[in-house]
């Protein structure tokens, strides 16, 4: 695995602010039921970095601070300000909606085309088909009935913690949905409304400030854990494990779908002009992505030639 922390890097201010526009869409992909945030770190280049910041935070702090810092801000600023109005949007357009970052997300993938380039053994081809179809099940696992956040005893705040361990996920593991993982064991909604209808009109703030506490601890915690793993599997396993990426990623794509359907279940809309702004929405997000990546395999092209001049 190639070395992608910051040591020795400057903190430049064109670079803060890319990772933290790349933090911002992992932001918004970890608020989205079927999406992952690590999809996105994959597919804008900064998986490796942020999981070698994270690994060797106590070894080299201060570089991984350095490299933590942006990506955290965008994050949280991603997830807060875009909670709100992407709610209203699923509500009102899901299918519309999750189109477009489905066709973000499909555009994004040719970003990480170039780590399965060579001859494919069966290895690999396993390494492919089994974590997509991990990522599909998802979608046919029935959510649990929503947890009361406001009404919660000791054993509760621990397994909002042991929830949270597994909502970092999503951070880490690309393809796997933090945010539909939450929804099936019933703690996604509520989490919703206690930030948009509690602690943003500054009602029951404490206990707000509190359950989201305890959730971020163990997120931070799972995080840290998950990504020595994946560190790990980078390293021994770099071709494989970028199959596995892609693998999650499209199994992940029916999750993302079927986190649209209400309690009566899926309904499929009547009008031809739905499906027509469906396939608008996604080529749209599919065509801005791919140019995305293309501008950016560019400019990475340019860097190294100017580089070994």
């Amino acid at each position: 695995m190639t070395d992608n922390s910051n040591n020795g890097n400057k903190l430049t201010a064109k670079g803060f602010l890319r990772d933290m526009l790349a933090g911002f869409l992992m932001g918004i992909a970890f608020i989205i039921p079927g999406f992952s945030g690590g999809s996105i770190a994959a597919i804008v280049g900064i998986y490796e970095k942020l999981i070698c910041a994270v690994t060797d935070i106590f070894k080299d702090f201060k570089n991984s601070i350095k490299t933590l810092l942006p990506i955290g801000i965008g994050l949280v600023l991603g997830a807060v300000s875009l909670l709100f109005p992407l709610k209203l949007a699923l509500e009102a357009a899901p299918l519309p909606t999750v189109s477009l970052f489905v066709g973000l997300a499909l555009g994004g993938m040719f970003s990480i085309t170039d780590r399965l380039r060579g001859r494919v053994s069966v290895t690999n081809v396993l390494a492919l088909s089994l974590p997509l179809i991990l990522a599909a099940a998802l979608c046919f696992i029935p959510t649990g009935a929503d947890v009361d956040l406001f009404a919660l005893d000791f054993g509760g705040y621990v397994l909002l913690f042991l929830v949270g361990v597994l909502g970092s996920v999503a951070l880490v593991v690309p393809g796997i949905s933090g945010s539909m993982l939450l929804l099936i064991l019933g703690y996604y909604n509520p989490i919703v409304r206690l930030v948009t209808d509690h602690l943003l009109q500054f009602k029951d703030v404490g206990t707000s400030v509190l359950v989201l506490g305890v959730t971020a601890v163990g997120i931070a915690l799972g995080f840290l854990i998950i990504s020595v793993v994946m560190k790990w599997l980078l390293k021994r396993y770099p071709r494989g494990t970028y199959f596995a990426i892609v693998g999650f990623i499209v199994g992940s794509i029916p999750a993302v779908y079927t986190s649209t359907m209400g309690e009566e279940g899926f309904v499929l809309p009547t009008s031809p002009w739905h499906y027509v702004i469906c396939a608008v929405t996604l080529a749209i997000g599919f065509v801005g992505a791919l140019l995305f990546v293309l501008k950016m395999k560019r400019i990475e092209r340019k860097k190294n030639a100017d580089a070994a001049e």
